[in-house]
């Protein structure tokens, strides 16, 4: 069955970004932990803008946040198509929803390390 391909649209694509905000309300408005990485990534642009940390810092730093919010969004996705699957226990479902909480994890531990990488020296210096 071939759909025929429709023709660009800017109120379309206008349309798709209002989908991708409320996505995004979503996730900062009900998700807590999704708060806890933004208040994250609010004081290290903090500390950064402090230290006057390098441009390839910054790229390192707003790589991590981008890697940690990319992973809560899609965490949250997946918990929300898993429960609406399946909404009493299954343990299928259970190492799912593990899976993505651990990429969450994975991501936010390496932004921790790139941020210890980056500001321990900085820290250092201000004590001594």
């Amino acid at each position: 069955m071939s759909k025929e391909k429709e023709s660009f649209s800017i109120q379309k694509r206008v349309k798709s970004f209002g989908y991708s905000i409320a996505g995004l309300k979503h996730l900062f408005l009900y998700e807590h932990n999704a708060r806890i990485h933004f208040i994250a990534a609010v004081l290290v642009i903090l500390a950064g803008w402090y230290f006057e940390v390098s441009r390839m810092e910054w790229l390192a730093i707003v790589l991590c946040i981008g890697l940690v919010i990319i992973t809560e969004t899609l965490n949250t996705a997946i918990e929300v198509v898993c429960d609406y699957l399946s909404p009493d226990f299954h343990p299928k479902i259970k190492i799912i929803k593990d899976l993505a909480s651990g990429a969450v994890l994975v991501s936010a531990m390496t932004a921790v390390v790139i941020a210890a990488i980056i500001f321990i020296p900085k820290l250092l210096l201000l004590i001594y």
